[in-house]
Order: structure tokens, then C-alpha cells, then sequence
């Protein structure tokens, strides 16, 4: 029953998912040799006692809100404070977290033993039949917490019905963004999750410097994206489809549907991460393939790469977020690009958040108010792109610390040398 999330890479790229009788002779002999590759090992997943300090300080978050209790679905937020994985579906699977005590857990009566399985934390399973209203087991839990005259805060991915529901279950009821509490927990990374995050990272870059030099002429995207994959499970990490861009593809951030080829003098963009016991990397590389780079495709990479480092100067404690894509942007316009996000030039934000996610708040775009604090992780990576042309996007995560951004990888030193 439990069905794989649609990615953003897999979706746009439709490389998630290839098949071995799709792929050239290249690309499988390619593959092959992937058994000399040996997993890394990894750092201890999340455990309890960390869980448990998630939720204490989302309840000291709660109590300084003023909410009475936080309703989290299915996805990276109930994993991160429970250590339960589920999906969604019409049958509700959710945590209600109240702002003193034990949290619940509510699912049906036959996904019991099953959600059970992954609880990672103390708290009570309310099951409800299939003929009952789940949400009348959160209004009863509020109503015994005596917590009905507090706001109940709603995890901002939360769909729309939980809340109209719970409104006919609890008169009155009051709901509220989790905002304040959820991102306030979650974009501070521990140095947990920052190894767990730096253990992903590496593997990227080990498959990558394993895929770059096997990179032939006639591969297809999904040819190259299928040995970075290979590798990638290989050295242990999980990978469910990269972005692989080729030629003119590459002008475009998110790629083309037309297919393209690797030829002598074609740019290619690989843009792919892992995940260690559920953290991610995210690290984007660009290089021409088969000649030397053209003095534009030089110039532009060079041009990136000064951005990357024009962002780090400017990724400082205690400064707005949205100054470090304001920054990039400023020396971009200098250059000739934009001005803003026009083309050509960078027509997307900075750097996003990353954790449990490839994307989570907050975001290093323009008018972004939220102060950088140490913890805080971020991809960094300021492309720019010239339709109709080619584009450059080299991208590496960063952690803050107090003492300014530190790297997860290391920015490549030259087009010629990209992994």
C-alpha cells in the first residue's frame, strides 16, 4: 500500500525510473562496473533521544506561541518528530502534539500495528473504524487536554479538509499556522543531522567523479543519470532520479522534453543528490564534454562559480536571507544579466532551504526577511542561463555555523575539472 512520492527531479527529467533495456551498450557497460564501488559507513540514523528533544522544544515553541497543540500528516514533518513514515490518503494517518504531555497518533484501526512499527517516540495510538470520523478523535484529545480555548496549529502542508473537519468536530475551534513551531525546529539542523547531511553530500560527489569520466558521445540523459544512479546506490546512499541536462536542455533550469545526445562540444548538467537514512544532498555540476570549453561557456562557468563564492561572503549570521540572492544579483546586473530575474541571467532564487527535504524553508530569494542562524542549511547555486544556448549551474549545500557558512562540498575548481 505504501506508494513512492512523485520527486521534482523525476517528474521534470522522467529519468527516475529507466529501464535497463532503454539504455545504450555504453551506459550498461557502464553500469557494470559500478561492483568495484564499496558503501561508505554511514552515521547512526535519528534515534529517540532526539525525537524526544524535537518534541520538547516544539512544546516550548507551542507555549511561547500560545497554541494549545500541533495536528502534523504524513511526510518528512511526522517523520522528523515521530520516526513514523507513512503516506497520505483519504484515510487519515496524522500526530497531534499538544503543548504539554504525550503526544497521539491517530490511524485507522487496521494500519495500527503497521504505524506502530516505525513510532519512534511514547505516545498513544487513537485507532477509528471506517464507518468514524478521525477528526473526532483529535476534537476528544483536546477537549481531555483541555486545550479547546487554545489555537491548534496546522503544519503548513496539511490538507484543506483536516481542518474544516476538525471544525464541525470542535465548536469554535481556532486554527493556526504551525509555522512558528515546525520550521522553528526544523531549519535548525543538530550535528546529527548535519552528518547524516555531509555523509549524503559525499556520496554525490563520489558518484559523480565515478559517472563523469564514463560519459560518452551518444548518451542520453536518462543513459547518464541511470551510472550516477547506479553509483549512487552503490556507495550506499538512496536515489530516486536525478536531473540530467544535455546541450540546449541546459539553458533551461529544469530541462526539456526534446530529446538530446551527447555530442563532442556539448554542455552537460548534472544536477542529482541521495539521501542517508532520510537527509539529502543536492549538488549540481556542469562541464563540456569531448573539446575544450568555448571562451562563452568558459566565461559564463567562471562568472557562476565567482557567484557561488559572492554568495558565501554574503551568507552571514544574523543578516535576511533574501540579502545573499540580493548580492548575486547585484554582481549579475553588473555583468550584463537580468537585470532581477530576467534572462538572459539567473531567472531562480539563490540557494533553498535543504534537510529532510531537496526543498524546505526557507528560501535565499530577494525579499526573504528571516535572519541566517547558525544550523540553518541551504543550497548554493546561482546559475545563469542563456536561452536557446546553454546554461551553467553549479550548486553545493552549506550549513551556517557562528563563525559564518561552512561547506558541505567543495565548488569544483575549473570547467575542465568539474567533479
Amino acid at each position: 500500500m505504501r506508494t513512492p512520492e512523485l520527486t521534482r527531479r523525476r517528474m521534470i527529467s522522467g529519468t527516475g525510473l529507466v529501464a535497463a533495456a532503454s539504455l545504450t551498450g555504453l551506459a550498461s557497460r557502464a553500469i557494470g562496473q559500478t561492483a568495484e564501488l564499496k558503501p561508505s559507513v554511514p552515521p547512526p540514523p535519528i534515534g529517540r533521544a532526539e525525537r524526544l528533544a524535537r518534541v520538547a522544544k516544539a512544546q516550548r515553541l507551542m507555549r511561547a506561541n500560545g497554541i494549545g497543540a500541533i495536528l502534523i500528516e504524513p511526510g518528512a514533518s511526522l517523520d522528523y518528530f515521530t520516526g513514523v513514515q507513512w503516506w497520505r490518503s483519504e484515510r487519515l494517518t496524522a500526530a497531534v502534539i499538544p503543548a504539554t504531555g504525550e503526544p497521539i497518533m491517530i490511524t485507522p484501526f487496521f494500519e495500527r500495528p503497521s504505524v506502530a512499527e516505525s513510532l519512534g517516540i511514547p505516545a498513544e495510538i487513537r485507532t477509528w473504524n471506517e464507518d468514524e470520523e478521525p477528526l473526532k478523535l483529535v476534537a476528544d484529545f483536546l477537549r481531555e487536554r483541555r486545550l479547546t480555548r487554545l489555537p491548534v496549529g496546522m503544519e503548513e502542508t496539511n490538507r484543506f479538509f483536516i481542518p474544516d473537519r476538525l471544525k464541525q468536530q470542535l465548536a469554535g475551534a481556532r486554527i493556526v499556522s504551525a509555522n512558528p513551531i515546525v520550521r522553528g525546529c526544523r531549519m535548525i539542523k543538530t550535528a546529527a543531522e548535519i552528518a547524516l547531511m555531509q555523509a549524503a553530500s559525499d556520496i554525490t560527489i563520489a558518484a559523480f567523479r565515478h559517472a563523469w569520466p564514463q560519459v560518452r558521445a551518444g548518451m542520453s540523459a536518462s543513459d547518464i543519470d541511470a551510472m550516477i544512479g547506479a553509483a549512487t546506490r552503490a556507495l550506499g546512499g538512496g536515489y530516486d532520479g536525478g536531473l540530467v541536462l544535455v546541450g540546449e536542455a541546459t539553458a533551461y533550469p529544469h530541462g526539456s522534453k526534446k530529446p538530446h545526445v551527447v555530442e563532442r562540444g556539448s554542455n552537460v548538467l548534472f544536477d542529482c543528490g541521495c539521501s542517508v537514512h532520510g537527509y539529502q544532498s543536492d549538488i549540481s555540476r556542469s562541464f563540456v564534454w569531448g573539446a575544450d570549453a568555448t571562451p562563452e561557456q568558459r566565461r559564463v562557468w567562471e562568472q557562476v562559480a565567482a557567484g557561488q563564492k559572492i554568495a558565501m561572503v554574503a551568507a552571514r549570521v544574523g543578516r535576511p536571507a533574501g540579502s545573499v540572492d540580493d548580492a548575486v544579483r547585484a554582481a549579475y546586473t553588473r555583468w550584463g544579466y537580468g537585470p532581477g530575474y530576467k534572462l538572459p541571467g539567473l531567472s531562480h532564487r539563490t540557494g533553498h532551504g535543504i534537510g529532510m527535504e531537496i526543498h524546505e524553508p526557507i528560501n535565499l530569494v530577494h525579499g526573504e526577511t528571516t535572519r541566517l542562524a547558525p544550523g540553518m542549511c541551504f543550497s548554493n547555486e546561482p546559475g545563469i542561463y542563456l536561452p536557446g544556448k546553454f546554461g551553467i549551474r553549479l550548486e553545493d549545500c552549506f550549513h551556517m555555523t557562528a563563525a559564518g557558512p561552512r561547506w558541505f562540498s567543495t565548488p569544483p575548481a575549473s570547467i575542465d575539472l568539474p567533479v
